[in-house]
């Protein structure tokens, strides 16, 4: 149901990706037009899958073959609506999560809220740079620690001299590696009877071992950073765009601005979820149906894609790895550095040179190192990766809960409060995360 900020937004529909074509334009050219249109939502949907998000399904599938395979399906629309309340906040307000937190609530909360976010970043970055390292291990023999150290350096160069619009473009092709999970699953022997009960009629348990699992899965699925990233992009949307500005300040764009924040954000996460689905699924197949119920290394996760790949298994495996962890990396250190930007009022943007934003690229590479110093105290990639999704679950449920006070509040969102179905999903998505985190601690007695 829409809200009256949505049934009433003025006429105007700027920069429509069918509006000006010609007659005789294809429909190929259309539809790519539309796509062009795709920017935020799915740069999100496509870092989602980072080595964190694969580590975890992979481990999800192997351990408990189809039994969480419902979990994609249930945290779809929970997790699309949210970043959709996310992204609104940014389109309306003109400013950040963090900004927004600034302007309108107390000091502590606004630092309280950063730096459960910035621990989580740092973690979670750290361990995708350490599965980097890891995969690529596989592959050429060198040191792992080495290629931790290159992929940083990479990384930090790339956020420094390339602009992220640019960089995100190219990276895009190599996460299409990660479909190799989808092939996969048509070439195993699969009880699709199976898998559809398991998806339709999920089987829980109230354990130690199935909650921190589903937190973990949730974690990694509706992420602190993707909350703090969209929104601080919807933001570089209206700064780089000229003749577009913050909803509240120009309530005619609104019909246009909320309808593509829409499409864009559900089929990002549309993409992120299937792909998750994927990924669980031929892990189940494989892993799982050969008593491998613990992936504790990246080659025993590279096996999954074997019944496709065959002896280039491990080379699928990497490229998915390495394309989504670049990908990744940026945001993850991006998201910190917007948050601590906009809270300490710095230029902010990846769009600008670094000696335009000094202070907060500063803040990207010190995220980075800190993050990839974390690999040399011994700490197992693959494990890393599973509890930086645990991690992120436990922070994601507080920070839920203030995103959703803040897009429900007048004061911040003017008559642009989000609509009731986004009410009542968001607050759905929070008390579900809320539980079963409580349900976690519980079980940890």
């Amino acid at each position: 149901m829409a809200s009256a900020a949505d049934r009433h937004a003025g006429p105007e529909i700027p920069r429509s990706p069918v509006r000006d074509q010609k007659p005789n334009q294809s429909k190929a050219s259309a539809v790519k037009n539309i796509f062009r249109q795709l920017g935020p939502g799915l740069v999100t949907g496509a870092s989602d899958d980072d080595p964190s998000g694969i580590a975890t399904y992979s481990q999800v599938g192997a351990h408990f073959g189809y039994g969480m395979l419902w979990t994609m399906f249930f945290s779809y629309p929970l997790m699309a609506a949210f970043q959709e309340v996310c992204a609104r906040i940014g389109r309306v307000t003109g400013g950040g999560l963090a900004a927004n937190l600034r302007r309108h609530y107390s000091k502590w909360l606004l630092y309280s809220v950063l730096s459960l976010m910035a621990v989580a970043n740092t973690f979670n970055l750290g361990a995708d740079l350490g599965a980097m390292g890891a995969a690529a291990h596989l592959i050429l023999p060198w040191n792992t620690k080495v290629y931790v150290l290159i992929f940083g350096i990479i990384s930090v160069l790339a956020v420094l001299f390339i602009p992220y619009s640019d960089y995100s473009r190219y990276l895009k092709w190599l996460t299409l590696s990660l479909f190799a999970y989808v092939g996969t699953a048509f070439y195993v022997h699969l009880r699709w009877s199976e898998v559809m009960h398991a998806v339709l009629i999920p089987k829980l348990e109230l354990n130690r071992e199935y909650l921190t699992a589903l937190i973990a899965v949730l974690g990694t699925t509706i992420s602190p950073y993707l909350f703090f990233w969209q929104a601080s992009q919807e933001v570089e949307e209206v700064k780089n765009n000229p003749g577009e500005e913050a909803l509240k300040k120009a309530p005619r764009q609104a019909r246009f601005q909320l309808e593509r924040i829409r499409v864009d954000t559900y089929v990002g996460m549309a993409f992120s979820n299937v792909v998750a689905f994927f990924i669980i699924l031929t892990t189940a197949a494989t892993l799982h149906a050969h008593g491998i119920n613990d992936v504790s290394s990246s080659a025993q996760a590279a096996l999954a894609l074997e019944p496709l790949a065959g002896r280039y298994a491990f080379l699928l495996f990497v490229c998915g790895i390495l394309g989504t962890g670049m990908l990744a990396v940026p945001v993850l250190a991006g998201s910190a550095a917007y948050g601590i930007g906009e809270a300490q009022r710095w230029r902010t943007s990846l769009e600008r040179k670094p000696r335009e934003a000094i202070r907060f690229y500063g803040a990207i590479v010190v995220a980075t190192m800190v993050g990839g110093a974390l690999n040399f105290y011994g700490i197992d990639p693959i494990k890393a990766l599973y509890w930086s999704a645990v991690l992120n679950g436990m922070v994601a449920a507080p920070l839920m809960v203030v995103i959703m006070l803040m897009a429900c509040s007048p004061k911040v969102m003017g008559k642009f409060c989000i609509p009731r179905y986004l009410r009542v999903v968001g607050w759905l998505a929070t008390m579900v995360m809320v539980c079963v985190c409580l349900g976690m601690l519980a079980t940890w007695k």
